[in-house]
């Protein structure tokens, strides 16, 4: 069987321009980055703007296994299929962060004959945007101690400096680290910290920017340390705000890229969804609702995070109404989720996939509170059996839900016309009564408590007193108003990793809670979730190598 890169590696692609004229993109428009890439000038963009815009339909997923759910695999089969019956569709994705590729979970480019090409370009640097972002922040960063050594007149508290370092790597060693040592030329010493670029607020503002004005005014309002009289200092303040927008002024324009069916493919931005807001920017897919008749997205993770974020934070901010939502399950997946070991999913197993089915059911519930209608979608393995597949198919529809099932990894978008038809179908014949999940005016705590009890099942939250003063604190600054973005591990529904299935009336910690105030909203920690994820024993980039003839080998 061949590897998701073999697959890729053996695509004949098309020149990117052809792919740009399926969505009636001009050449002139493009900035190209090769042959097969390029960025979607503003110019362009600005044009578009007030073109009548096709449909929004979210591809989110129970919560992710080591047996695989296939989430992004499905968006991109999707758009395939929707290219096969005739449609006028394209697909818009997160950009892969390198933590990952080098460590445990893989790339974002789908798998099987439902991928994006070129498939190494995308998982390595791509265009350069994380990188943008990345120098961004720590541009900021070093605006900010370089303030402190040069007199400090913002009078800024050394000990209440909020603003993080960031690398788009996994390294555990810089979660907590002291900087400033040697001689006094060399700054103050003081306790720092890095996350991931995918955590940093810089990604998270380039994900929900209008434009660069807008892009602008959010930098503005960051946050990175405070005074000492308790009061916010801004990169605004800092005099960093153009310096930054300069070095992002590139990465604030989309991607386009092809499947290997060369359906176009718009992707931007990448923040996480355990740890950040999980979704691609509101540029690529305002943008793609403009250029095409259907919009398929996705969002990170299992739908308590992703699907949550991508409504209650993407949406609310963008005006967006999603109009469909695709859930994708697997069998093994919601056996492993009903106790079987991973060595065992492939035997039939009837009495744990009722057991591991609740995980879908939750999730199903949730997408309801919504409004928008669900279909869900079992990517199939040939391991499935037909009572197996019977068992799904009924659970879904006697809970007024729609399903298909999936063969996009096997047969690409011929694999996906069963999917693409009946999410056609729910398009046509229900309307979809989008609505968040709490209002603006809720507090900071009731709208954390909002989230755990509807999204999560939770039966208590519990606040540290930390926490407690920390939302305290940023309710009496002005931001209670805001939305939450909660940081929560991906694997469970509670915040232990381990409860699989659907735990319920347990109590979710909340340890820490900060503000993101370019962005638009507060981070609530919770559990064990850290924003800069460390390395496996056995990391992937073990098995990453280039052969003499400049071929890279082992990236999955």
């Amino acid at each position: 069987m061949k590897t998701d890169l073999e697959i890729a590696q053996e695509a004949v692609m098309e020149p990117i321009g052809r792919v740009a004229e399926k969505l009636g993109i001009p050449e002139d428009a493009l900035e190209l980055y090769g042959r097969y890439k390029a960025k979607i000038s503003e110019e362009y963009l600005d044009q578009i703007k007030d073109k009548p815009e096709g449909k929004l339909i979210l591809v989110t997923a129970i919560n992710p296994t080591p047996a695989g759910e296939g989430k992004t695999t499905t968006s991109v089969g999707l758009g395939q299929a929707f290219g096969r019956l005739g449609k006028k569709a394209v697909v818009a994705l997160r950009e892969p962060s390198l933590g990952p590729c080098f460590g445990i979970k893989g790339g974002a480019a789908g798998g099987g004959y439902a991928q994006v090409v070129p498939m190494e370009e995308l998982n390595l640097h791509f265009t350069g945007d994380f990188h943008a972002i990345t120098a961004a922040n720590n541009l900021l960063a070093a605006l900010l101690d370089n303030h402190i050594q040069q007199g400090n007149e913002l009078q800024i508290d050394s000990r209440q400096i909020v603003w993080k370092r960031c690398m788009d790597m996994n390294d555990r060693v810089l979660r907590n680290i002291v900087v400033g040592l040697g001689n006094k030329t060399d700054g103050f010493v003081r306790e720092d910290h890095f996350v991931i670029t995918v955590a940093s607020e810089i990604m998270a503002i380039l994900c929900l920017a209008e434009d660069m004005k807008d892009l602008k005014e959010r930098l503005s309002r960051i946050i990175v340390a405070y005074n000492y009289a308790g009061e916010p200092v801004t990169a605004g303040d800092l005099q960093a705000v153009g310096a930054m927008a300069a070095l992002l002024k590139d990465a604030m324009k989309p991607n386009l890229i092809q499947t290997l069916e060369h359906t176009p493919v718009i992707v931007h931005g990448g923040p996480f969804a355990n740890i950040a807001h999980g979704c691609n920017s509101v540029r690529a897919t305002r943008a793609a609702l403009k250029m095409a008749d259907y919009c398929i997205t996705e969002a990170g993770f299992g739908a308590d995070l992703g699907a949550e974020k991508f409504f209650d934070i993407k949406c609310r901010m963008a005006g967006l109404k999603p109009d469909a939502a695709v859930l994708v399950a697997t069998v093994r997946a919601l056996k492993y989720n009903g106790g079987v070991a991973k060595a065992d999913l492939g035997t039939e197993n009837l009495e744990a996939l009722e057991r591991g089915i609740v995980n879908l059911e939750k999730h199903i519930e949730n997408l309801q509170k919504y409004g928008v209608p669900v279909v869900v979608t079992l990517n199939s393995f040939v391991s499935d059996t037909e009572a197996e597949i019977r068992f799904v198919r009924e659970f879904c529809e006697s809970r007024q839900c729609e399903f298909a099932l999936s063969e996009v990894w096997e047969k690409g978008g011929e694999g996906g016309i069963s999917l693409a038809e009946k999410v056609l179908a729910v398009l046509d014949e229900k309307e979809s009564r989008f609505r968040v999940l709490y209002e603006d005016s809720l507090s900071l705590e009731d709208k954390i408590r909002t989230v755990a009890a509807e999204i999560y099942g939770a039966g208590s939250v519990t606040f540290t007193a930390a926490a407690k003063k920390q939302l305290k604190q940023l309710t009496e600054l002005g931001f209670g108003q805001l939305t939450v973005c909660m940081a929560k591990n991906q694997y469970s529904l509670s915040d232990d990793p381990k409860r699989l299935g659907r735990p319920r009336d347990f109590e979710l910690t909340v340890r820490e809670a900060y503000v993101s105030a370019g962005a638009g909203f507060v981070v609530a920690l919770t559990g064990d979730v850290v924003t800069m994820p460390g390395l496996s024993r056995k990391p992937s980039a073990y098995g990453i190598d280039v052969n003499d003839n400049g071929v890279i080998t082992g990236l999955f």
